[in-house]
Order: C-alpha cells, then sequence, then structure tokens
C-alpha cells in the first residue's frame, strides 16, 4: 500500500467515525427531547416516585413500524443506570429493540418508547447481550401522572414499566415479545471502542458524549434522588 492508499484509507476511517458519532448524537438529542417534553406534561407524565426509584431508564425515540412485516418494529436507543451511590447517571449505551407489540399504534409509523428498569432483578437482565420483554423480563405497563401513588402490587413486583407515545398521546402499555441488545457497533462509534452495556453503565471511568451529558442532566432534573 502506498502513501497515497494509506492517506485516503485514514481519511475515509475518520469522516466514517465522524458521521456515526454524529449520527448517534443526534439520536441521543432526540432522546432528550422524549424525555423532556413527556415530563413537561405535569398530568401525564411519569409519576415522580417510580423515577426515584427506578434503577435504570431505557428511551427509544422513533421506534419504526416495518411496513413489510405487520406489526414488525425496530430502532435504537439509550441506557443508563444510577451509579452505585445511588446518585447520579452512567453514561448511555445503546440498545436495539426488534419485533413485540408496542400499542398505541393507531396507524403511526413512529412510536417513542420510555422503560423504567425497577429493580436489581431488571437491571442484571438488561446487562445481559440480549432478553426479551415479558420472557426473560416481567415487564408492565407504567401508570401515568406525576404525583399519581404508583405502590399497588403489580407495579411494586415488575421488573420494567413501559410507557410509549405516538401522535401525541402517551400512555403505559405493556410490551410484550419485544427484544433488547446491546449495539456494540453504535458503542463503538460513540466511546471509540467496543463496549457492551455493563462495560459501559458500570464503569465510572466511561465518560458520556455531549449528547449523553444533556441526556443525563435531563434525567438527573426530574430524578435527582437515590432510589427513595
Amino acid at each position: 500500500m502506498d502513501k497515497v492508499q494509506k492517506v485516503l484509507l485514514a481519511f475515509t476511517f475518520c469522516a466514517t467515525a465522524l458521521f456515526g458519532a454524529t449520527k448517534h448524537g443526534e439520536r441521543m438529542e432526540d432522546a432528550v427531547t422524549v424525555l423532556e417534553e413527556v415530563m413537561a406534561a405535569p398530568d401525564k407524565g411519569i409519576p415522580q416516585d417510580l423515577l426515584n426509584k427506578a434503577q435504570c431508564v431505557v428511551i427509544v425515540p422513533g421506534l419504526k413500524k416495518a411496513a413489510f412485516i405487520f406489526g414488525a418494529r425496530y430502532g435504537k436507543g439509550y441506557v443508563t443506570c444510577r451509579q452505585e451511590s445511588g446518585v447520579g447517571w452512567s453514561a448511555p449505551a445503546t440498545v436495539r429493540v426488534e419485533g413485540g407489540s408496542f400499542g398505541l399504534q393507531l396507524g403511526a409509523t413512529e412510536t417513542d418508547v420510555i422503560m423504567l428498569v425497577m429493580n436489581q432483578s431488571g437491571a442484571d437482565k438488561l446487562m445481559a447481550s440480549k432478553f426479551t420483554l415479558g420472557g426473560t423480563a416481567q415487564a408492565a405497563a407504567g401508570p401515568v401522572g406525576r404525583t399519581m401513588a404508583a405502590d399497588t402490587d403489580a407495579f411494586m413486583r415488575a421488573e420494567i414499566l413501559s410507557y410509549s407515545r405516538s401522535r401525541g398521546l402517551f400512555a403505559g402499555v405493556a410490551l410484550q415479545g419485544a427484544t433488547l441488545r446491546a449495539d456494540l457497533d453504535a458503542n463503538k462509534a460513540l466511546y471509540q471502542q467496543r463496549l457492551t452495556t455493563k462495560e459501559i453503565v458500570r464503569d465510572s471511568e466511561v465518560k458520556p458524549t455531549p449528547a449523553g451529558e444533556k441526556l443525563l442532566m435531563m434525567l438527573s432534573k426530574y430524578a435527582p434522588g437515590g432510589l427513595g
């Protein structure tokens, strides 16, 4: 390989890495917007006590409906978990969401999804390379309303509480059959290393990107307390 080829190869690699980082940065900004808009509605947001108790949060902006497969959905989002101290949130890791029934479809081609991981069992499953909602992880539709009491047995037993928003309608929905898996390529684009979900969210040395910082600031705004 001559010098010119090496320069072109290096340029191509850098351009690809920059495009990947930019694309994921834009998606992370979308995740921030989803959380901000959902929580801005006092009567329709996620109950405060649930946010305070959540160990991890998953946000998938613009989950798409595949026209060629009836009911199939796919998308990418981000998961962040509380630091071991209970205060502050980890750098976000990328997850792929595939398949399953997401409710609130109403013919919409895109659906925003938020999931709260409520206990250690759910968090441990999230660290796996792949798991299925309603299969290996117990999932339930989350209650809506910032001040709503959410201490019923159903909510307390669930490992994951889930919500979706499409066409402006936000509600708790049971996401059955959907799979979540780590997206190692997307993580590499963000952090220059092919990291797993566990390696990102359990390692305090992994620093969030600027867009990731915005997401963590938004979470800290609405869930500053630790597992209270």
